[in-house]
């Protein structure tokens, strides 16, 4: 049963260290993070699944104590998904695979705030995944646990500016703001509407993540609550959380 979820934007440059001096720029999302992560420590969940995009399509599991890095974007900074931080990972399995950038920046979040309250894993969605499969993948989640979080990476259209890495779309800003609607409450049918392909199109890498957590939260009765939304690099990046 899914007892509770936090949905967090997932751009490396969440991360101070790889923004460098652009960090202030994203102060308020940290915080707000910060705040979604505790909602999930309150829940007091058995198990705890991260769910961010990744390149491959399909789906790609990461145990708990699998390894990431932010060298790729000039940066020596390493990150490990649960474990002890000293290279003991809690389940003893890491995978040989490091984690994709969207489990990396979790990670970092993670390790950020202390999380010790539930064993953890992590799952890489391809963005081509279709819906029905991404709210299957939900529903299979929480089938394996009494108390499952969830902690959702994703980011919502790439082009909301000239400047955004999509370019401006006169599209983006009403997708945006029905991602950010449904996400603050909640509204699991609403996520599982989300049409893949104008996502594709808008560069929207939160898509298939939003409709796993539409899956598991089938029947749950959460209640949800906006945190944060905002596009300071023409980029969507919302928090919420599910409780």
């Amino acid at each position: 049963m899914l007892v509770a979820a936090a949905v967090c934007p997932c751009p490396p440059l969440l991360v101070p260290d790889v923004a460098a001096g652009a960090a202030p720029e994203l102060a308020a999302a940290r915080a707000a993070c910060t705040d979604a992560l505790g909602v999930l420590a309150a829940a007091r969940p058995d198990r705890l699944v991260v769910v961010g995009p990744a390149e491959q399509s399909g789906r790609g599991i990461h145990p708990e104590g699998t390894q990431g890095s932010f060298r790729g974007f000039g940066v020596d900074l390493d990150v490990r998904l649960g474990g002890d931080g000293n290279g003991d990972g809690g389940s003893g399995a890491a995978s040989e695979r490091e984690l994709p950038p969207s489990l990396a920046v979790a990670a970092w979040l993670l390790e950020r705030t202390g999380w010790s309250d539930a064993p953890i894993e992590g799952l890489g969605v391809g963005e081509p995944l279709e819906a029905e499969r991404c709210i299957q993948t939900g529903r299979d989640i929480v089938a394996q646990a009494d108390r499952v979080a969830l902690l959702v990476m994703g980011d919502a259209s790439a082009c909301r500016t000239l400047k955004a890495p999509g370019y401006l779309d006169e599209r983006a800003a009403p997708f945006d703001a029905e991602v950010a609607r449904a996400l603050g409450a909640a509204d699991v049918a609403a996520v599982k509407a989300l049409d893949a392909e104008l996502a594709y199109e808008l560069k929207a890498s939160g898509r298939a993540p939003w409709q796993v957590l539409a899956g598991a939260a089938e029947g749950a009765d959460l209640g949800g609550a906006l945190l944060y939304d905002d596009a300071p690099y023409g980029v969507g990046y919302v928090v919420a959380t599910w409780s």
